[in-house]
């Protein structure tokens, strides 16, 4: 890049970066951290005591990508009211040569697409091949994203949907029908017994899906748990299921994994990096009634990954701006 600190808005990362853009810098990024090639920094976020906000910083250095940065930002659950998401965040990039900032990237939509990214490498990787219903347990703003990106990788016929709040389910309905697919307001009961791929994107604190409910051959993707406390699944789950994480030490900790592992239902050795699928050092799904289970917290990474195609992208098609820091 030349001299000048590139800035990147939202409108401008939503046109240059697509759904399957981010599927690619996510898949590569976790293939890389399995290798050992990329790694994150501790995860810093907190309760600020203000506005019921969670804030904090993910960052991370990618060796054979050459990007470094961090995101700051968070979640304000009264954004909705005042017309704005509820995830807010600005994403960092720096020169790993000389440390000086490179770019500044609205991070709202490439947090939005990078989490759908996630989830969607998880289904190409390890759901059935012939998966034809698709739960989704959770109607906000990332439920679209994840909706749109799942699309992408199985051939699904029917989308089964859940939120607390069921007054926010056409959103998703919409969404179902201009992709051509069936619609199904259900129980969370009866989403677990119709689904192939279940996709969970909320902001729980408690399980919303029981063991008893998920059917053999389901793989289910927990994408919204990312902080100590939070929870969406039955941790009685992982006893049955082959769990997977985009990285193990943020799914013991902060992810849906932090409630199995406390209690004392799976240890540490029982989870592998989603990256060791994409290398082909592990099998993945093995059998056709075999549950699987990706737990994804959201890596520093993943943001970082993005970012970079979108400063890129920007640039090259004379979307950004530049200003002398």
């Amino acid at each position: 890049m030349t001299e000048g600190l590139l800035i990147v808005g939202e409108d401008v990362c939503a046109e240059v970066v697509s759904s399957a853009d981010a599927f690619t810098a996510v898949e590569a990024v976790f293939g890389a951290m399995a290798k050992g090639d990329a790694y994150n920094f501790p995860v810093i976020r907190e309760a600020i005591g203000y506005a019921d906000a969670l804030y904090g910083f993910k960052s991370g250095f990618d060796k054979a990508g050459k990007t470094l940065g961090v995101k700051s930002g968070g979640y304000w659950p009264g954004n909705m009211d005042k017309g704005l998401t509820n995830h807010q965040s600005t994403i960092f990039l720096f020169d790993p040569d000389t440390g000086m900032l490179q770019a500044l990237v609205g991070g709202n939509y490439l947090t939005a697409v990078r989490t759908a990214a996630s989830s969607s490498v998880s289904i190409a990787h390890l759901a059935r091949k012939d998966a034809k219903v698709l739960g989704m347990v959770g109607a906000g703003h990332q439920s679209t994203f994840q909706l749109r990106a799942a699309a992408q990788q199985r051939d699904f016929e029917k989308v089964v949907a859940w939120n607390p709040h069921p007054e926010m389910l056409p959103r998703l309905g919409s969404v179902a029908e201009e992709l051509g697919l069936d619609f199904e307001a259900v129980t969370q009961e009866e989403l677990g017994a119709q689904s192939d791929v279940i996709i969970t994107i909320t902001s729980a604190f408690e399980p919303l899906l029981m063991k008893g409910w998920i059917k053999p051959g389901t793989h289910i993707a927990c994408m919204g748990t990312d902080t100590k406390g939070k929870q969406e699944i039955d941790p009685e789950i992982f006893t049955t299921a082959t769990a997977f994480a985009d990285e193990i030490a943020q799914s013991t900790t902060i992810g849906e994994a932090q409630h199995a592992i406390a209690s004392g239902l799976i240890g540490k050795t029982e989870i592998t990096p989603i990256g060791a699928v994409i290398n082909g050092d592990h099998p993945g799904r093995s059998t056709a009634d075999e549950i699987t289970l990706f737990d994804g917290t959201g890596v520093g990474l993943q943001d970082l990954a993005v970012a970079s195609v979108a400063a890129e992208q920007a640039e090259k098609q004379g979307k950004a701006t530049r200003v002398a820091l």
